[in-house]
């Protein structure tokens, strides 16, 4: 065991501590969790999370962990919100948090880290009654692992397999194992238990399909799973990494086994974390910044736009090249409905994304004249870079174009703490009072000094 890469991987798991995390990481840290918050409470009013919240009241569970949202005004703190076991909490706040498409990403790996890490952390840490640092720490160990993982597998195994579902599930499992204080040995076990159940097809962009939000939600859940089976002895694959039928080779045509321990301890991977500000697809960000800049620079008018180009790499063309679609959660997925919406909004936010918008006359005759391309220069340069250029032509005859190799919102071109605090306000803004609003983001902003995590919900 002590040879494998999977130990290795485990055995840095363990020796994560917060005592020795910069201040740059834990402040980081503090802002992804926040983020991830506004997510899921927005998600929460949502008709797939309303399913899942039914279905873990009908499992009946101990009440060990917070539920988050749900009703209107929605439940995250007092006495009526609603409490079940670790487990379904992770569950539900996982598949929450994956459904209004504003939570965070990883452009290497490809992966919404936080969908899958933080909603298995925050349910056990409730669970044990975890300090806010012992939280901070964990959520540090998944984001590490989940990310390393799939920028090794990335992006072969990204054609079939939705990286969130399946990587995500050893994240949540790292995240779990920091929190229970596994040894390395129980830890290679999570890892173990944690790979066998790693899942997520992309098949259900063919339909619109919730599946989506199910991947984040069982790999938060499958990821907890694991490193509690493991603490009470029950053992996983020892090589579930590397093995001769283990995760790389099963669910990767070309990978880099390097990426998962090279340069392992000499920084920290959520630091390379990307917030999004539009909400839709991550792919279609690039194409909204330009198609917003152009039209405010050159003050334009879908009226007098004759066409709109974009050219990009190949992946985003693979989930967003639909040129009709019929739902809502389908135009999210959709570049030319996002490059048409922000031609005529100025904006994609989440209450941009509505059936009124979808059926919108202006919108509608836009999206018919958006074009869409692989440009060589950003298919070379991805997935290090999420790049593309944008053509807006008149109907007279002028050209205007501008491109992007960071979306705002990458770490490379960051959006401030600020922004990110208004971004949780707007998110919750009708979900939840304005001064149940200041009070999370006061207590999560203070998490590096809260003794009892279950504090962060409470009166």
């Amino acid at each position: 065991m002590r040879e494998s890469l999977t130990f290795e991987l485990a055995d840095w798991i363990r020796q994560v501590r917060f005592s020795s995390l910069p201040p740059e990481v834990v402040d980081l840290t503090k802002v992804t969790v926040l983020d991830w918050l506004g997510s899921a409470i927005a998600g929460s009013q949502t008709p797939p999370s309303a399913i899942v919240r039914r279905f873990a009241a009908d499992q009946g569970g101990i009440p060990q962990a917070t539920v988050i949202g749900g009703g209107q005004p929605a439940r995250v703190t007092g006495k009526e919100r609603q409490r079940t076991s670790a487990l379904l909490t992770t569950f539900v706040n996982g598949v929450s948090s994956h459904i209004v498409e504003l939570d965070d990403v990883h452009k290497g790996a490809i992966i919404h880290a936080g969908t899958a890490v933080i909603p298995a952390a925050i349910a056990l840490a409730e669970q044990v009654a975890a300090s806010g640092p012992r939280l901070i720490e964990a959520v540090v160990a998944g984001f590490e692992v989940c990310i390393r993982i799939g920028e090794a597998v990335t992006p072969s195994h990204y054609r079939y397999f939705h990286t969130t579902g399946t990587v995500g599930t050893f994240g949540a499992a790292a995240a779990a194992s920091k929190l229970l204080d596994l040894s390395v040995e129980q830890t290679v076990h999570a890892l173990g238990n944690a790979g066998t159940q790693a899942a997520g097809l992309w098949e259900f962009i063919e339909d619109g399909a919730m599946s989506k939000h199910l991947h984040s939600g069982k790999a938060g859940m499958n990821g907890l799973l694991a490193a509690c089976l493991a603490k009470d002895g029950f053992t996983g694959a020892s090589r579930i990494l590397e093995g001769d039928r283990g995760f790389l080779r099963a669910m990767a045509q070309e990978y880099d086994a390097g990426k998962i321990v090279g340069g392992l301890g000499m920084g920290y991977k959520i630091m390379e974390n990307c917030f999004k500000i539009h909400s839709s697809c991550r792919h279609t960000h690039h194409a909204v910044d330009l198609v917003i800049e152009l039209v405010n620079r050159n003050n334009l008018v879908p009226e007098n736009i004759g066409g709109i180009e974009v050219n990009t790499y190949q992946v985003a063309l693979d989930i967003t090249d639909n040129p009709n679609p019929e739902s809502v959660y389908a135009a999210k997925f959709s570049l030319q409905f996002c490059a048409a919406l922000a031609a005529v909004k100025r904006r994609a936010s989440l209450r941009d994304f509505t059936e009124d918008t979808l059926k919108d006359s202006t919108v509608r005759g836009l999206l018919k004249k958006v074009r869409v391309a692989v440009d060589p220069v950003c298919q070379s340069r991805y997935p290090e870079k999420w790049g593309a250029r944008v053509v807006i032509r008149t109907r007279g005859g002028a050209e205007y174009t501008a491109s992007t190799e960071y979306p705002k919102g990458d770490f490379e071109n960051p959006v401030s703490t600020e922004e990110l605090m208004n971004k949780f306000r707007d998110l919750v803004d009708g979900c939840i009072s304005a001064e149940e609003a200041e009070r999370l983001i006061g207590r999560t902003m203070a998490l590096d000094r809260l003794p009892d995590v279950r504090a962060l919900f409470a009166e």
